[in-house]
């Protein structure tokens, strides 16, 4: 009988060893290889000026409370509350000890499309590299060579409050498995070059979705929610439905979108606020060509 029982527990710690081992391989960060960003050539500087605009990243890594020039010193240190803590926004100035200006450009690549820092732990999804999966290695390569020309900073940014489990890196792997992938959000049925290019701005570089998408309680995005609006990460009142139908913007046409992002009036008037507003400076750099493409896309995405 004894022995019975122990081979009962060495079988038994057996399968959860052999389970935990196939989890970790199956949930393992999984990096792109250097060759991978070998041969991108020298960045496009200017073009990687337009990807840091349309990615909104001085909302995010400028100081709070910066203005003017101050904001592209991106020295961080902004708290992003949430339901599994607060996230402090890190300093990604070309600072070598402070920032990421000893990172090589597939460190930089892999944090932004892989979501993997460089000493090979996983991101927390607080840093959308849920949307940023889908740009093209051009533009995180020019992205990167842009923030370079950008002052350094040598602040260090608090870590994370996360409370347990949540501060399980690992288990992020879990995460990834159930929601990362590099797959349109939607199909965008004889899309020509403009709402192509649309799509790309909203669910890649701008991320827009990640304010205005519904999660469940991990935190994934609800697919068949698209945009459709959410609770306000700030705490206060919802991020809008922007889908055609939205009661708040259904009647907007593609020009009336794109001139609210260039200028931040809406139709009757009305400017942008709270979060919105400061994502609305940073689209205004972009060529209007671009904002029209935005534009575009987002009266063709399915109505909510």
């Amino acid at each position: 009988m004894v022995r019975r029982f122990i081979r009962f527990v060495l079988c038994l710690v057996g399968i959860v060893a052999l389970g935990g081992a196939a989890f970790y391989f199956v949930t393992a960060p999984n990096p792109l290889p250097e060759s991978h960003w070998a041969n991108l050539g020298a960045p496009d500087v200017k073009n990687g000026e337009t990807v840091f605009w349309a990615g909104g990243c001085v909302g995010c890594h400028a100081a709070p409370g910066s203005e003017g020039d101050a904001k592209l010193t991106l020295s961080g240190g902004l708290a992003l509350k949430s339901p599994f803590g607060t996230f402090h926004v890190p300093n990604v100035s070309p600072d070598e000890k402070a920032g990421i200006g000893s990172w090589t450009l597939a460190e930089f690549g892999n944090a932004m499309k892989r979501g993997i820092a460089p000493g090979g732990q996983h991101l927390y999804p607080s840093f959308p590299y849920g949307s940023y999966t889908r740009m093209s290695d051009k533009d995180v390569n020019d992205l990167f060579g842009y923030i370079k020309t950008l002052p350094k900073s040598d602040k260090v940014a608090p870590p994370h409050q996360l409370p347990f489990p949540y501060d399980i890196r690992l288990a992020l792997g879990g995460w990834k498995l159930l929601y990362f992938n590099d797959a349109p959000r939607i199909v965008l049925a004889n899309a020509d070059d403009k709402l192509k290019r649309g799509r790309y701005l909203v669910e890649g570089p701008g991320h827009c979705g990640e304010c205005h998408t519904p999660r469940d309680a991990l935190g994934g995005f609800e697919p068949d929610m698209w945009l459709a609006g959410a609770p306000n990460p700030e705490g206060r009142g919802r991020i809008p439905n922007i889908t055609p139908g939205s009661k708040d913007i259904s009647s907007w046409s593609e020009a009336d979108i794109t001139n609210y992002l260039e200028t931040g009036f809406t139709p009757d008037f009305d400017t942008a606020g709270g979060s919105m507003a400061e994502v609305q400076r940073s689209l205004a750099h972009l060529p209007k060509s671009d904002l029209e493409a935005i534009a575009a896309y987002l009266k063709a995405v399915p109505s909510r």
